[in-house]
């Protein structure tokens, strides 16, 4: 079975072997294994084993043993989510698994949104505003199991290994009346008060700040190591998910956002700017 931790591994080894002028077929005598393993594990259709990591590290000639550490330590995670079955296995929201899986495997995540709150900071009222509103959810009861499964999900914010996540929200996002005056301003009130987690950077791209690189969409990037070395991007779209895997384009990604991140308020600022247009909300 493929993961999208799996194929982030197998990418990054691939990415290796190519730079060194390797070939499957070398990687694979190094290993004492057939080309079809190497393929596979480049594919991120196999689990991967420290050793085997380990030995084509060397035979790459990476030198740097903090790379080493943390594709041994992506490996690992990837092995424990093939094994276990999550909470989010149970099928209460379709298509949501792959991603909540890796979110909690996650140390940190960058988001971007043009239009919505960040699902991790949504309140249970705003939830079920936004699903009453989406064609997709048909009943009452699929709309509650969305706000179940982000209620669980939103857990990662807190405890002994809380998920880092630094959010830029266009004032679009805070200005729309979603379910109505009251239940955006307790929306509003909640962002505020989630700003005063250690783990939460929040910040408000204002309108006065005019145009911006990030026009094009939403989009967040999973960090599994301290740096930049192996994130991941997702980007959701109206009936469908994109993964982004290979460390160039994911760069291109941590560019926009660091970008993004400049050119909006400083989060001081930026909980003055929600509590301000939250106080000015009527019907």
């Amino acid at each position: 079975m493929s993961t999208v931790l799996g194929r982030r591994l197998g990418g990054e080894l691939q990415r290796l072997r190519v730079a060194a002028g390797k070939t499957q077929r070398e990687a694979a005598e190094v290993l004492s294994a057939t080309q079809t393993k190497v393929v596979k594990m480049e594919s991120g259709w196999v689990p991967m084993r420290d050793p085997d990591i380990r030995a084509l590290c060397a035979f790459y000639g990476v030198e740097e043993s903090r790379l080493t550490a943390q594709l041994l330590e992506l490996a690992k995670t990837d092995r424990e989510r093939r094994k276990v079955k999550g909470w989010w296995d149970d099928g209460l929201v379709p298509g949501a698994a792959s991603y909540i899986a890796m979110e909690d495997a996650a140390i940190r995540n960058r988001q971007w949104q043009l239009a919505l709150i960040p699902g991790l900071f949504q309140t249970p009222e705003y939830i079920r505003a936004m699903g009453v509103a989406d064609s997709m959810w048909e009943d009452l009861d699929q709309i509650e199991a969305v706000v179940s499964t982000r209620a669980r999900r939103q857990q990662r914010l807190h405890g002994e290994r809380p998920l880092v996540m630094h959010a830029v929200i266009w004032e679009a996002a805070l200005r729309q009346l979603v379910g109505g005056a009251e239940v955006m301003r307790r929306q509003l009130n909640h962002l505020c008060d989630l700003a005063e987690l250690p783990n939460v950077h929040l910040q408000v791209l204002p309108f006065r700040a005019g145009g911006h690189s990030g026009i094009g969409g939403p989009f967040n990037i999973l960090s599994f190591g301290e740096d930049e070395a192996l994130d991941v991007v997702h980007m959701d779209t109206p009936r469908s998910e994109i993964w982004i895997e290979d460390a160039e384009r994911s760069v291109a990604f941590v560019d926009m956002f660091n970008s993004l991140s400049r050119s909006a308020l400083a989060p001081y600022d930026s909980v003055q700017l929600m509590q301000s247009i939250g106080k000015g909300m009527s019907e």
